[in-house]
């Protein structure tokens, strides 16, 4: 049964899960970029952090890596979300719960390896608009000041090269969060450096509005 909690993102959902989950007698670890929410609720659980969720040194240095549950609450930064996820899939967390607010928000959190996904709302109309813009790009999702997160059919000029060779973040702007490939399905999430790119890929990219679209026109 696990014991050990950590709660990422001290809104309303956050907060009253680490308050649920202490009163319960869970071990819980709050954390949150605020310090005005962090001290909020130091009194409440077993121990509160101000620390950013995507920092992976900070969050082993904290022992997030070897707690039973890491849910992820974070609210209205959908991108602080994803990377989050990915980056606690990455250093071991056994499993990890993530908040959508949409369905295709959902689809992107389980892809990059959420184990369970909570709260799903309606869907975009503006995943809708930007598939019929540019039909290489599957699947969409607006951010927040001019940035999204896609999934894009992997371009010709990037068969058979490493995302170092091609140097997608310098040249397009984009980070590439993970890589789906089919026949059997495989997900690699936060790719390597070193990882190859092949036909019939697909993509789940992070960025401007603009780069995407560059992106998808390759």
């Amino acid at each position: 049964m696990p014991n050990r909690f950590a709660i990422i993102g001290l809104g309303r959902l956050g907060s009253h899960l680490a308050r649920s989950l202490s009163e319960r007698g869970a071990e819980v670890i709050a954390i949150d970029r605020e310090m005005r929410v962090v001290e909020a609720i130091k009194d409440q659980v077993d121990f509160a952090v101000r620390l950013d969720s995507v920092d992976e040194e900070a969050l082993r240095a904290q022992g997030i890596d070897k707690v039973d549950v890491a849910i992820v609450a974070i609210g209205e930064d959908f991108e602080s979300n994803v990377l989050t996820v990915a980056l606690l899939k990455k250093i071991g967390v056994k499993e990890v719960i993530a908040r959508a607010s949409s369905e295709i928000q959902r689809q992107i959190l389980k892809l990059i390896g959420a184990d369970r996904v909570i709260f799903p709302e309606a869907d975009t109309a503006e995943r809708l608009a930007q598939s019929l813009i540019s039909p290489s790009i599957l699947d969409y999702i607006p951010l927040t000041d001019g940035r999204s997160i896609a999934q894009i059919s992997a371009p010709k000029p990037f068969h058979g090269k490493s995302i170092a060779e091609l140097k997608i973040r310098t040249k397009y702007g984009v980070n590439i969060i993970a890589i789906k490939r089919s026949g059997p399905e495989e997900i690699t999430e936060m790719p390597t450096p070193d990882y190859v790119i092949r036909e019939g890929d697909i993509l789940l990219v992070v960025g401007a509005n603009e780069d995407i679209d560059r992106l998808s026109k390759l």
